[in-house]
């Protein structure tokens, strides 16, 4: 069964768009933001999702369960610039039935 979840991005203008992603196409939040084409093209993900570069950071504002932060992730937003507390890599958090309700905004382009 299809299932999607509504997820609320706040881009980097700061409006926030409030959007339903696919829960059965392993995707991941950064690709969730090039498909709504809510970041420039260039501008987001461009490692291909492979958590080598910063350019799909962003803030998680809600209060969900994310899967642990693993080295590389870790590695790459400690040398990120922007970064906070609840600072995560896009490409890093896969669209999951957990994830309805997840609020975040985009970190300014470095």
């Amino acid at each position: 069964m299809e299932q999607d979840v509504n997820i609320k991005i706040t881009d980097r203008d700061g409006n926030t768009h409030e959007i339903q992603a696919p829960t059965d196409m392993a995707m991941n939040l950064m690709e969730v933001v090039r498909s709504y084409e809510l970041a420039p093209e260039g501008t987001i993900g461009i490692c291909g999702g492979m958590a080598m570069c910063a350019s799909c950071q962003c803030y998680v504002n809600s209060n969900h369960e994310l899967p642990e932060m693993q080295d590389d992730e870790e590695a790459m937003l400690s040398e990120a610039f922007y970064v906070k507390d609840n600072s995560r890599l896009g490409c890093q958090i896969q669209i999951t039935p957990d994830m309805e309700g997840l609020e975040v905004e985009l970190a300014p382009e470095s």
